[in-house]
């Protein structure tokens, strides 16, 4: 993961985490108990599987 501001890391998460609500397939292996597309989201950005590109100008 690299250097993501607070702003940046929260569209992210919240982009990834409405397509895995919307049925996107999970990146990583995730426990059964964990079912919030959040924290699944939060999860995937720690392992740094998101394939989201962030570009600055």
């Amino acid at each position: 993961m690299e250097d993501l501001n607070k702003y940046e890391r929260a569209r992210i998460i919240g982009a990834r985490a409405l397509q895995i609500s919307l049925g996107a397939p999970v990146l990583i292996e995730i426990p059964k108990r964990i079912t919030d597309p959040l924290t699944i989201a939060r999860l995937e950005l720690r392992k740094g599987v998101i394939p989201i590109v962030v570009k600055r100008d």
